[in-house]
């Protein structure tokens, strides 16, 4: 790892500070500061932080910060960026970074006036809105328009939303939005009458957008046994398969958040309003689908886009109490909101493809199994200097489990001390390990369970 670390400070991507703070161990966060960001704190849980390579998105090079611990997101985005770089790389689009604020009004005497009332005095609403951050809206944000929704209720009538659209620059703006709903309130109330119940964001962020876009040639897509047509056109029909079947879709997209969580964790955002706005969007038109469209283009090439809500931020109090977030945001590189979201979008394509091509081609449990063999050989006690050894062993043998992890580990380790592990001869030896086998015991409930042990699998 320090390595790794070493070559990325060489390379200009780090500098000594923040190269001195990874190598020491120094930004991780301190059980004292911790205790100050939430409450009953008892300790401090850590995640991997692995590096996304080969990014390419408008023309600029990122080595993106992932915060995961799954295996073989990382490999399999960094690979999945190598194949879009050879072809320009990621395009991405992104609409200013607005947040909605809604405000419930409740008994309106006269529903329909009291949302034209409301729209014909909007910039009093406004005003009075921005007077409460005058240094957001110094920065080019601040509430930008407003809108008015009738809601049908199921006891008649109708029910009256008003929805303020506030572009927060840089920030998260969840304290900000939701202090301009409370601001407006009495002055809603007494335009049109009615008393406002509920004051709150809306984490359906569907005015903060991003669009990623690939083209790619299908030479570049040909390996592994399989022409570039071949992936293309599989990569096409997986893709229509989570257009159309919502269970396919749920997994579809549950793989795109893997990429943008990841980032989300990383740079320190709120990765589950970004989850819920993404399949909120995805079930948009009444029906949950794919959040991505890959065709074929006119020349034959693969097309790949992606379009979801992405608002997120860079600056605040909420990100700089974590030194790790900080150290991740310098990694980055990025220097507004919008350019994050840009970069999150295209980890989220990544992510995508890389999915559907293992899925048409090798399918999925191969490279991720391969990787998993890592996590299980720590498991199983391999220390460094026998690692990679139990690691190729348990792969060859197609059982990535603990136990056998465990009986790998014994064997390389009796290797290495010269004691013979020969082939069992003995037949009442053979007929004993026959006899034994690896199984669980549900105690109490049916995650309490015991692996890796001889034992009898009960009821």
């Amino acid at each position: 790892m320090s390595d790794r670390v070493r070559i990325i400070h060489e390379r200009g991507w780090l500098s000594d500070a923040d190269y001195q703070m990874l190598i020491s161990g120094e930004h991780t966060l301190k059980v004292h500061k911790a205790d100050k960001m939430i409450e009953n704190v008892v300790g401090v849980m850590g995640l991997p932080i692995g590096l996304g390579l080969n990014f390419l998105v408008n023309g600029r090079d990122y080595i993106v910060p992932l915060v995961v611990e799954e295996p073989s997101i990382v490999a399999a985005l960094s690979s999945a960026a190598k194949v879009v770089r050879g072809a320009n790389g990621f395009q991405v689009e992104s609409t200013a970074p607005v947040l909605i604020g809604q405000v419930q009004v409740i008994g309106a005497p006269h529903p329909a006036r009291a949302k034209a009332v409301l729209l014909q005095r909007k910039d009093e609403l406004l005003n009075l809105a921005n007077s409460l951050h005058p240094q957001m809206v110094a920065r080019g944000g601040g509430a930008q328009d407003m809108e008015v929704h009738l809601h049908a209720r199921a006891e008649g009538g109708d029910m009256l939303v008003v929805h303020l659209l506030v572009d927060t620059r840089d920030a998260m703006g969840a304290n900000l939005v939701n202090t301009m709903c409370e601001g407006i309130a009495s002055l809603v109330e007494s335009m049109i009458g009615g008393r406002v119940f509920l004051r709150i964001l809306s984490n359906l962020t569907d005015r903060a957008m991003v669009r990623a876009r690939c083209v790619i040639p299908a030479e570049g897509l040909a390996g592994k046994g399989h022409d570039g047509e071949e992936v293309r056109d599989g990569i096409v029909l997986a893709n229509e398969f989570a257009c159309i079947d919502p269970y396919r879709a749920v997994t579809h997209n549950k793989g795109i958040m893997n990429g943008v969580d990841a980032v989300a964790l990383a740079s320190g955002n709120d990765w589950r309003a970004i989850e819920a706005a993404a399949h909120a969007y995805a079930a948009r038109g009444g029906r949950y689908t794919a959040l991505t469209r890959w065709y074929k283009g006119e020349q034959g090439e693969l097309v790949g886009e992606l379009d979801m809500p992405m608002k997120v931020g860079i600056v605040g109090g909420s990100l700089q109490s974590n030194a790790t977030v900080a150290l991740n945001l310098r990694l980055l590189g990025v220097k507004s909101a919008c350019e994050l979201a840009e970069v999150m979008g295209a980890v989220g394509l990544a992510q995508n493809f890389s999915a559907l091509r293992a899925l048409v081609t090798e399918g999925i449990q191969h490279g991720h199994m391969t990787l998993h063999a890592r996590s299980v050989a720590i498991t199983a006690g391999a220390t460094a200097e026998i690692f990679d050894t139990v690691v190729e062993r348990l792969v060859e043998t197609g059982e990535i489990k603990i136990w056998k992890a465990r009986e790998i580990v014994e064997q390389v380790r009796k290797e290495a001390r010269g004691v013979s592990v020969g082939a069992v001869t003995s037949d009442q030896t053979a007929i004993d390990q026959r006899a034994c086998g690896h199984g669980k015991i549900i105690l109490l409930g049916e995650h309490a369970v015991v692996y890796g042990s001889h034992a009898i699998a009960a009821p």
